[in-house]
């Protein structure tokens, strides 16, 4: 049975709706994804930790859940938020609803406010802390525990979701290249893309030490996407700027590539609200094709767009651009005879969810390994 529940936002914006999926209490930085699908996907994505995630399509829910499309071992997101949560669902693949799948792993969310307006108040306000509460039904007194929350920004969260144990996901077929995947929030579907081209990917903790991810033998490294704040990322960091120092062929996804940024002696910093969902159009400045693409980040690398910058590895440029900003989408490093040493984009060629416009990246990433590049 459904209760009373209330949002309320860091500057003191509140909604009044419906409790969806589990009762209680929760808290995170409020932002907004505009996917009209891939419901489950964004759910289970770890970069959303720590985050209460709105929905802008109105009805969420009518295809159910089912055991395939998870991309993680739980669903991340701190609370949800919807306009019109489906009362049925209908897909020949869905296994339960989503209110009961919210329900079961305790997330906190609401239903039946005005998500158009919500939206539109965190793009002009910018993301900020929220609380999602059915016991708490006082907007002043929520308010209180809101302001008592840590702001995402200086958040080091990586270590909270990556992997405890290494792990390897086989190649399909016949194995072509060994690659290290350091996990700062690596979604199921990543590791699935590069072993149906023959690789086989070590999953390894975001703490992994040189030594751990050398003892593999990779042909190549990868670092993942993932939750918090990059500016805090030290270790993994450190360990990109050893192995790029090595001559290592590196491909970053997401926040892999503000870990990049960062190896490359660059900065990164908050968007206001950040790009999330399956519809943004990205220039690959390189080839000068545009791709739709699937993102979900709310930080972004301080580079030159028009300008190379000069490396202890070699040169840095921005190979890919938002459309909808001018925001760094992609870097690429280049050794003094022109050929691409290392690579990063910060969206998701996975495509999960999302269109399969940027799925050439996982095949340029072998091409780098094979020297072709």
């Amino acid at each position: 049975m459904s209760q009373n529940a209330l949002l309320v936002l860091e500057d003191g914006r509140a909604f009044a709706g419906t409790s969806y999926g589990a009762t209680g209490e929760t808290f995170g930085e409020a932002v907004f994804t505009t996917g009209m699908t891939g419901y489950q996907e964004t759910l289970t994505d770890p970069s959303y930790h720590r985050q209460i995630v709105t929905q802008t399509a109105p009805h969420i829910g009518n295809t159910g859940v089912n055991d395939e499309d998870d991309e993680s071992q739980k669903i991340w997101v701190a609370g949800y938020v919807v306009r019109d949560p489906a009362r049925v669902s209908s897909n020949w693949r869905a296994t339960r609803s989503l209110d009961e799948q919210l329900t079961a792993q305790g997330i906190v969310g609401i239903s039946g406010i005005d998500t158009r307006a919500l939206t539109r108040h965190l793009r002009e306000r910018g993301a900020m802390r929220a609380g999602i509460s059915t016991e708490t039904l006082d907007p002043a007194e929520l308010l209180k525990k809101v302001l008592e929350q840590p702001p995402m920004t200086g958040a080091d969260l990586a270590s909270e979701v990556t992997t405890f144990e290494p792990y390897v996901v086989a190649a399909q077929g016949e194995k072509r290249f060994t690659v290290v995947a350091l996990d700062l929030g690596i979604k199921t579907m990543t590791p699935k893309r590069m072993a149906e081209r023959g690789i086989e990917v070590h999953v390894l903790p975001a703490t992994a030490s040189l030594e751990e991810v050398l003892a593999v033998n990779p042909d190549g490294i990868f670092m993942s996407n993932g939750p918090g704040d990059p500016a805090t990322t030290e270790h993994p960091t450190t360990l990109l700027k050893e192995l790029l120092q090595r001559g290592k062929p590196y491909f970053g996804i997401c926040f892999g590539n503000q870990v990049f940024g960062r190896a490359l002696g660059l900065g990164t910093f908050k968007l206001k609200y950040g790009h999330r969902g399956i519809n943004q159009p990205v220039l690959d400045r390189v080839t000068g094709k545009v791709e739709i693409t699937s993102q979900n980040h709310g930080f972004a690398v301080d580079a030159p767009i028009e300008e190379t910058v000069q490396t202890p590895y070699g040169t840095a440029e921005v190979s890919h651009v938002s459309l909808n900003d001018n925001v760094v989408e992609g870097l690429r490093l280049t050794g003094t005879d022109g050929r691409v040493l290392a690579f990063s984009v910060q969206y998701h060629p996975e495509a999960a969810a999302g269109p399969h416009d940027s799925a050439y990246l996982f095949d340029r990433f072998v091409e780098l390994m094979e020297g072709r590049n």
